[in-house]
């Protein structure tokens, strides 16, 4: 799935994805392909993001999630 981490500065991270996991408001969860369309809010915390057996952690302050499509859009603080 393609991915994309913008904040109000500059993109974070582009490029492709096997897993996202996201610090949900009321819990952690995870993205894989073909998930069904999504938009919820986010707390600070880390976004894991997993991609041919290798991990990337980013710090997020907050934000909010799209998924549709298999492309994921995080909008972050």
């Amino acid at each position: 799935m393609k991915l994309e981490i913008i904040t109000p500065d500059r993109t974070i991270y582009t490029g492709e994805a096997e897993l996202v996991q996201l610090p949900g408001i009321d819990g952690s969860f995870e993205i894989l392909n073909n998930h069904a369309p999504l938009i919820s809010a986010l707390k600070q915390g880390k976004v894991k993001i997993k991609k041919d057996g290798k991990e990337e952690f980013f710090e997020i302050n907050g934000g909010v999630i799209e998924v549709l499509e298999n492309k994921v859009l995080i909008l972050a603080e």
